[in-house]
């Protein structure tokens, strides 16, 4: 199949005209991060059955045409591991694509490997092995090679072919409907916005800290989530996690002490921005001790609750076994320790997973049914009211 580059408004119009009748076309795209907080967005690759093209977004001045695509419904838009394009498209067109198809998490379903990767699953479903070269190559660059335009390509033409067997197969087995619910988030746009007052929870180290302490970092990791943001940059450049957790832990708050700090590169850091730290910890230690963050509590599961997991664990090796699947893609020992200590907010209680094995847990875990074994074979009975 020949691969056309778009390089002007008015092919990619006709490109995304020419899509629009199609009922899918599978998308990625290639873009740089290194340097900024938010991703540059140097290519999109575009194909169904008949037509691949590459769109030289540096190139572009109107890109509606491709928004108007990635809004229509009638066209599903495919994409393996589709987080991080969609999280681009929302920024870069303020849009996420509806209805989406992805790969990556269905391709479970017909018995590969949870969070399978784009090489392997062309190499399960087509017997090809792809071309790695270009994985790290400059996508920014101008002239792109011929090489260069020809391994973004194959990105999305083997991902048509393989969109085809997939829900092939998927239909087959009648387990189309299972992804509808995840799909429904991937298209949601509450799924890419992230608070930040809330980056704290992710800061490394944080586990070391309480208290007050809490406060403090939620404070300096929103004021770094700002700063970043204003000034495109990557949270790293603006200060380091560790330094975050080292100013929490003493509680610097004035610029002399957070200057003084030996994990901070003061070459990348300059005055203001520690007063405004120090402004930002003298804030949160006027705060009440009710309003200071909490880490999520944990619970240690007892020898008990741990015997019950493992019971819980057989259950769901039957249930993937079943289904012709791997237990892991149905949940994890941590999520059932989890649901075993009460927390029910967990992927197994969400989804397909709920219908097909969740709900037979918590059937279990409240008596509504009984496990033994009949001639070596797992046997479910109902228990008597």
């Amino acid at each position: 199949m020949p691969i056309k580059m778009i390089t002007t408004d008015q092919a990619l119009a006709q490109a995304c005209e020419v899509f629009a009748s199609s009922p899918f076309v599978c998308i990625d795209t290639e873009f740089h991060r290194e340097t900024t907080y938010y991703s540059k967005l140097a290519l999109v690759q575009m194909a169904d059955a008949d037509t691949t093209v590459v769109v030289d977004v540096l190139a572009i001045q109107d890109l509606q045409p491709l928004k108007q695509l990635l809004k229509n419904t009638a066209v599903t838009k495919v994409f393996h591991a589709a987080y991080q394009d969609i999280e681009i498209f929302q920024h870069d067109l303020d849009c996420v694509p509806e209805p989406v198809f992805d790969t990556q998490v269905a391709a479970p379903l017909i018995g590969m490997n949870d969070q399978i990767g784009y090489a392997g699953l062309i190499k399960e479903l087509l017997n090809i092995d792809l071309d790695k070269s270009q994985s790290r190559t400059d996508w920014l660059q101008r002239p792109l090679s011929e090489q260069q335009i020809e391994y973004a390509a194959h990105d999305v033409l083997y991902l048509a072919k393989a969109y085809v067997l997939l829900t092939q197969k998927l239909t087959e087995l009648n387990r189309i409907d299972w992804l509808e619910e995840e799909f429904r988030e991937l298209s949601n746009p509450a799924t890419y916005v992230t608070t930040d007052a809330d980056m704290w929870k992710k800061i490394k180290g944080v586990n070391k800290l309480h208290g007050q302490q809490l406060a403090i970092l939620q404070a300096i990791t929103s004021w770094r989530e700002t700063i970043a943001k204003q000034r495109n940059k990557p949270r790293r450049r603006i200060i380091a996690d560790d330094v975050l957790t080292d100013i929490a832990r003493q509680r610097c708050d004035s610029a002399e002490q957070i200057m003084s700090l030996r994990s901070l590169r003061t070459s990348r850091f300059s005055r203001a921005d520690a007063e405004q730290l120090a402004q930002a910890v003298q804030q949160s230690q006027s705060l009440p001790r009710e309003d200071w963050p909490r880490l999520p509590s944990f619970q240690r599961t007892t020898v008990e609750q741990d015997a019950v997991v493992d019971i819980l664990s057989a259950l769901i090796k039957y249930y993937a076994h079943v289904h012709g699947i791997s237990p892991l893609v149905i949940a994890s020992r941590k999520h059932l320790e989890a649901l075993v200590t009460g927390n029910s907010d967990i992927p197994l209680m969400h989804g397909w997973r709920k219908h097909h094995a969740g709900d037979q847990c918590a059937d279990f875990l409240a008596g509504r049914f009984s496990l033994q074994v009949n001639q070596g074979q797992l046997q479910l009975n109902e228990t008597s009211a």
